[in-house]
């Protein structure tokens, strides 16, 4: 029994499962480790984000006889540039309308609550318990309005120390560009024989399942960014530029992202006229069959090939673990941990179809 696999899965969950219940049990003790994990993990993974962004430009640019320092200082320039750009023509236009939304809110809510009374007026034979969670959601929203405005101060904090963080991320943007050929063979060196090739195409792997999809969704975003920029604009929806740039950062979420995206969308037309929301529902089916079938099999095909079930189900999981900031990582986690789990059992196979071998032989 010791030789079968289900045994030893089993073994290994359990103790996988104790050391979980031993890391509760004495949590304290780890409290300074998970704050300085909390402080470097967001500017890491922003520079991560960057870098996989600005290293198609760097490969264009050495491919051109660039040196490395030189391809380097120039990717700067260009993010300083685009950051100036935004600061200077976007960022205003945004912060005005995020002061209008937020002075529009007690209207907002007014109008959504007539809006729910008459469709639950006209929708009598709906179960009482639906008609409960309904009246809640609404009851909800009141207070998290309420609880948002009465926060400002803490959010202005968080804000201020967030910002402080930021500061590390063009630091580690820096190393990464300049070194990041030598992380595998780093890593490689504490290995060697069989684990050695073994943790090199892991590694090789993981890189191109992250490279592929963070490329991928931020080409795919940007792209339909401008499709329901164009739209909302021409049908003049309010709220237009923050909008879309939701719909940016929420089309990086496979699959489901475009949905939420259209969620308020659809609600600030709905409120603004009938027709308005008419056109909105449009535009986003307009936008999503060319994402679905022109746009995202022509930038990213089938890079992490997750079935659509499987990425509903790995988001809903997330949302009710962590909210939204879980949701944006949840997708891409778990093409990292497949291909983990993908290459473990490869490398498993390959050491039984060896052993068999020897015996044979």
């Amino acid at each position: 029994m010791l030789n079968k696999v289900w045994f030893r899965t089993g073994i290994a969950l359990l103790i996988l499962f104790l050391l979980i219940k031993l890391v509760m049990e004495v949590h304290s003790v780890f409290v300074p480790f998970v704050i300085i994990i909390q402080s470097v993990l967001l500017p890491l993974l922003l520079s991560g984000f960057l870098f996989y962004i600005c290293l198609p430009f760097q490969k264009i640019l050495e491919k051109n006889k660039v040196p490395r320092w030189a391809s380097i200082t120039i990717i700067f320039i260009a993010l300083f540039i685009i950051i100036g750009i935004i600061i200077r023509f976007i960022a205003p236009p945004i912060a005005e309308q995020i002061e209008n939304l937020i002075n529009q809110i007690p209207a907002l809510q007014h109008e959504i609550q007539y809006i729910i009374n008459f469709a639950l007026d006209q929708m009598e034979r709906l179960p009482a318990d639906v008609t409960d969670r309904i009246n809640k959601m609404v009851q909800s929203m009141s207070n998290s309005t309420a609880d948002i405005l009465s926060n400002s101060f803490s959010y202005l904090t968080s804000f201020i120390s967030t910002l402080f963080l930021l500061i590390m991320v063009p630091f580690f943007l820096i190393y990464m560009l300049k070194d990041h050929e030598r992380f595998i063979p780093f890593i490689a060196k504490l290995f060697k024989g069989d684990r050695k090739v073994f943790i090199v195409d892991l590694l090789k792997d993981l890189n191109h399942t992250v490279q592929s999809y963070i490329q991928g969704q931020v080409t795919v975003s940007i792209i339909l960014g401008i499709i329901l920029y164009i739209g909302y604009s021409i049908i003049g929806l309010n709220y237009t530029l923050l909008l879309v740039m939701f719909a940016c950062v929420a089309n990086m979420i496979p699959f489901l992202g475009p949905w939420m995206a259209f969620a308020p969308a659809a609600i600030i037309g709905i409120i603004q006229s009938p027709t308005t929301f008419i056109w909105v529902c449009i535009i986003t089916l307009v936008a999503q069959q060319l994402e679905g079938n022109v746009i995202t099999p022509n930038v990213m095909g089938k890079s992490l090939n997750i079935h659509p079930l499987t990425i509903i189900v790995v988001i809903l999981a997330a949302g009710n673990l962590g909210g939204f900031g879980l949701i944006l990582v949840a997708v891409p986690l778990y093409a990292v941990i497949k291909t983990i789990v993908r290459n473990v059992f490869q490398y498993r196979q390959q050491i039984i179809e060896k052993a068999n071998s020897d015996v044979k032989e």
